[in-house]
């Protein structure tokens, strides 16, 4: 396993809108070993294959809270359907938008429909981080930052910092 280099905002490869996943090989299940040493050692919750540079439908995803066992999931051409027009708000950050934390609205309950990691088939409902944390890293793989959803001025502050950040691991 390898812990891969994450793609800062605003990186125009972040822009790329990832290709479905046609067969689950070696490939494949490299790089979802290594999506999760990578989103494991950011402090992450989830992590989608854009991020790393890899433009293919995939995201890793592991919800514990600190101190719970770990729960890796894996999304391979996920599809999310909103179950309802409610929004709700939630704040969100990013591993490639390091300190910059906003509120997006997004619908409240999803489906969604994906393969795991040995290519089965399934489907679940989804609401409250769940629900926001697929929509956030399906937007990735279709090109989308959270930023995205915020005003100009926000997204140059957004740009800034990260800027700023990036320069001082540096």
């Amino acid at each position: 396993m390898a812990t891969l280099p994450i793609l800062h905002y605003p990186d125009l490869r972040l822009r790329t809108i990832a290709k479905e996943v046609e067969v689950i090989n070696d490939d494949i299940k490299t790089l979802i070993n290594d999506m999760f040493e990578t989103m494991y050692a950011a402090r992450g919750i989830g992590l989608a294959a854009t991020q790393v540079d890899r433009h293919v439908q995939v995201i890793t995803m592991d919800l514990a809270k600190e101190g719970e066992e770990p729960q890796p999931k894996v999304y391979i051409n996920p599809k999310v359907t909103p179950l309802t027009e409610e929004l709700t708000p939630y704040q969100e950050g990013c591993l490639s938008i390091p300190e910059v934390y906003d509120t997006v609205e997004r619908p409240a309950r999803v489906r969604i429909d994906a393969l795991d990691e040995n290519g089965q088939a399934f489907s679940i409902e989804a609401d409250g981080l769940l629900a926001v944390c697929i929509q956030h890293e399906l937007d990735h793989l279709n090109g989308v930052v959270f930023v995205d959803y915020l005003s100009r001025l926000k997204q140059d502050r957004a740009r800034d910092k990260v800027r700023k950040v990036i320069a001082k691991k540096s």
